[in-house]
């Protein structure tokens, strides 16, 4: 996915939200119905392995909001980024490409004055994004990223 795209990658249904969500918060790793609805047991919800695979076939296609609350639980995400037609939806792509620009040391800090509990803006996020987006199209190929 390239980081300037304005919105992120296309995410309509709810078996697409889940697997992108998969692929980005489970790197690499083959993460079964089990393991996930353990992890969202841990974690204070309920939801079934069965339920999640059902979800994952992509034979659910519009859960109980208590459902939605679980899938936020597993992935550590707003639930919301689940309902259709969500608000959210860009707010949390992009803050997974964030982490996996910080991961991968193209963002090597960030200070925020005044953050509350809720972390940066999705606005600032955002902005933050595009400029790094520009600097990184302006770079000479071959050329490392300043430190």
């Amino acid at each position: 996915m390239d980081i300037g795209e304005e919105h992120g990658p296309e995410l309509h249904s709810l078996q697409q939200k889940v697997e992108y969500m998969l692929e980005k918060t489970f790197p690499g790793q083959k993460v079964s119905g089990r393991t996930f609805a353990e992890l969202v047991k841990e974690r204070g919800g309920h939801l079934s392995h069965s339920y999640f695979s059902n979800i994952l076939a992509g034979k659910v296609t519009q859960p109980s909001e208590e459902i939605l609350k679980a899938l936020g639980l597993g992935f550590g995400v707003d639930w919301r980024f689940f309902k259709e037609e969500s608000e959210v939806v860009g707010d949390v792509v992009a803050g997974l490409q964030f982490l996996a620009m910080r991961r991968t040391g193209e963002i090597s800090g960030v200070a925020g004055r005044g953050v509350d509990d809720d972390g940066l803006p999705a606005e600032l996020l955002e902005f933050a994004l595009s400029l790094l987006a520009d600097t990184k199209a302006r770079r000479q190929p071959g050329e490392e990223p300043e430190r």
